[in-house]
């Protein structure tokens, strides 16, 4: 910490990362240390990585889209995941700041975003308005997202994140095509030529 203008400011580098560890919570309060390149920190770094995806992708629609609040929740939830993952399990347990309730939100939002869609009968290209070019990078962000939480096998984390993962890729593939379709682009099929 250091003073300016009578503020307490903390500061943005610590340098303790710089022979390549980091500390994780722990909720007794000793933090954990491990190598930037463990399985866990890549997961929430993944998420991290997610989350500011999810960032772009508010900052290209336009005020006021229903899409916004949405993605908005996401992030907020994000973070939650990422606190699940990067504090260690304490006496067998994990934390658990996702809920399902979390989940089941992204279904009902999946589920009244799908109701206005055309149904989709073949796969179509990850393109558009730059909006929805945005959600589908975030949606391939969400996958790899949850395949390194799933790869956590050691003191596996809260399974509700798994469950979120999934659910928001899910999200973001409708809202891709829901912005597209808004915004007078529609689906771009692929043209197979095997």
């Amino acid at each position: 910490m250091f003073h300016h203008e009578g503020r307490v400011t903390m500061r943005i580098y610590t340098r303790l990362g710089d022979q390549g560890e980091t500390s994780l919570y722990t909720p007794k309060g000793v933090p954990q240390r491990l190598h930037k390149s463990h399985a866990r920190v890549e997961a929430y770094g993944t998420i991290d990585e997610l989350n500011a995806q999810i960032g772009v992708v508010r900052a290209e629609l336009p005020p006021g889209d229903r899409a916004a609040a949405i993605l908005e929740f996401t992030q907020h939830r994000l973070f939650h995941a990422g606190y699940d993952i990067s504090t260690m399990p304490q006496d067998g347990v994990a934390p658990a700041a996702v809920k399902p309730e979390d989940t089941a939100r992204l279904e009902a939002e999946i589920d009244s975003v799908q109701q206005a869609l055309p149904p989709l009968s073949q796969f179509i290209l990850p393109s558009g308005v730059r909006a929805a070019a945005a959600l589908h990078v975030a949606r391939t962000v969400a996958r790899r997202a949850e395949r390194r939480v799933v790869a956590l096998q050691e003191e596996p984390p809260n399974p509700e994140v798994v469950r979120f993962l999934n659910r928001l890729s899910d999200l973001l593939f409708v809202l891709a095509r829901d912005v597209n379709l808004r915004l007078g682009r529609g689906d771009e099929t692929v043209h197979w030529q095997v």
